[in-house]
């Protein structure tokens, strides 16, 4: 969904970069020379424990840059012509939302027909206003139906909710978050009451259904948002387990950045007849320009420091491997008046939110992080995509560059390397 956001300078590392390369000393290849956890203790450490990286960071070096006519996409449809709720619109009009996105303009007429589809799009091309609002919609229709929506994480499953509270303001449907990492007691309770948008991650919505707590049997829609991301965490046995508490004439809405034998095994197995709206015309979006930068000889948080202190890097988000890594690294930024927080498995929810919101709000300009905590992270303007530890594959790197250059903005990639 578009709104009016002014266009951030996102300042330039062409210059800075070439200085880091006159001290590189060889192309990585997803050998044993990558950097061990957290990757800016003094010395090299040992190496011998850490998982190998295979993914070939010389493959983005000026990788995707950027043109000055960024592509136009016309929409078929302007948010009136999909046949929703005169409610829904107003919702719209008044939070200036202009036109549709790709994925929007082209998955609301099936979602409205009550077809399934599959969605096949990028992080931050709108897909989650693209299934709520037909399913806000439906909802107005008949107040007795009800929504279960899955995500990966607890993060991307508060953020939907926030969303669905957004674009329902005043229509008074409820919803519930069921995640883990918070008392199970507040969703028990709420669970007594009625709730049109069920929100939660597969391990705790089982968990509930194993308590009796949570029955599907007026679900008339799914929802399996970041599929991909779900199997990659192990969530195929829960997923099999929670679908087949819910009726069989359900619609069932599947988005996917990938569509991998995995992906198309559990299509194959609950939906039917369905439509594929792809709008990815590339791994990465087109506004994310992609590059290294070779740190040599020269200590690693050095060169991630003077960076991190150039203009332009206003929203940046940091990767690093572990958990105690990236804690270890963010307390170093700050340690040189950088404004940094860190988000991972070892932070409780509330911590973890707090951090969030400190991102979001722009009182911390640098967000560390580890892939699992990153996943279901969605923050507008992050300017920069630090892969300060390399990913282990390809599709951890697209995930993590996914986070800029989202919808109309443009943004940088950049991955460390020796």
């Amino acid at each position: 969904m578009q709104t009016r956001h002014p266009r951030g300078n996102r300042g330039t590392t062409s210059g800075f970069r070439k200085d880091f390369k006159r001290n590189s000393t060889s192309s990585f290849r997803g050998s044993s020379s990558r950097p061990s956890g957290g990757g800016f203790s003094r010395g090299r450490g040992n190496f011998s424990k850490r998982r190998v990286s295979s993914f070939d960071a010389s493959r983005y070096i000026n990788k995707n840059v950027i043109s000055s006519e960024p592509e136009v996409y016309t929409p078929k449809h302007n948010f009136n012509e999909f046949g929703l709720s005169s409610l829904i619109t107003a919702v719209l009009s008044s939070a200036h939302f202009t036109s549709p996105t790709p994925i929007q303009d082209q998955i609301i007429p099936f979602i409205m027909n009550g077809r399934d589809v599959i969605g096949l799009a990028n992080t931050g091309t709108g897909k989650t206003a693209a299934f709520l609002l037909p399913l806000i919609h439906k909802t107005l229709n008949d107040k007795k139906m009800q929504t279960l929506i899955l995500a990966p994480t607890r993060e991307l499953a508060i953020q939907i909710d926030k969303e669905l509270h957004v674009l329902s303001r005043g229509m008074r449907l409820f919803s519930v978050t069921c995640v883990g990492g918070t008392s199970i007691g507040g969703q028990l309770s709420a669970l007594r009451q009625f709730n049109h948008f069920i929100i939660g991650t597969p391990g705790r919505v089982q968990d509930l259904i194993n308590r009796k707590a949570l029955k599907l049997g007026n679900v008339r829609a799914v929802v399996l948002d970041e599929a991909d991301r779900m199997l990659d965490m192990g969530f195929i046995g829960p997923i099999r387990t929670i679908l087949k508490e819910t009726p069989h004439n359900r619609q069932t809405l599947f988005f996917s950045a990938t569509m991998s034998d995995e992906i198309k095994k559990l299509v194959s197995e609950f939906l039917k007849q369905h439509e594929i709206v792809s709008v990815k015309k590339h791994d990465t979006a087109s506004g994310i320009e992609q590059d290294v930068i070779h740190y040599g000889t020269r200590e690693k948080i050095d060169v991630l420091i003077e960076l991190l202190k150039q203009k332009g890097f206003d929203r940046v988000l940091v990767f690093g491997e572990t958990k105690h890594g990236v804690e270890k690294l963010s307390k170093a930024l700050i340690a040189h008046g950088i404004r940094a927080i860190s988000i991972h498995g070892n932070k409780s929810h509330p911590q973890r939110q707090r951090a969030l919101k400190s991102f979001k709000d722009g009182f911390s300009t640098v967000l560390v992080a580890t892939d699992v905590a990153a996943r279901g992270i969605h923050v507008d303007k992050i300017t920069h995509v630090i892969n300060y530890d390399l990913p282990m594959t390809y599709d951890d790197y697209i995930h993590r560059i996914g986070r800029t250059g989202r919808i109309e903005h443009k943004g940088k990639a950049l991955t460390f390397i020796r």
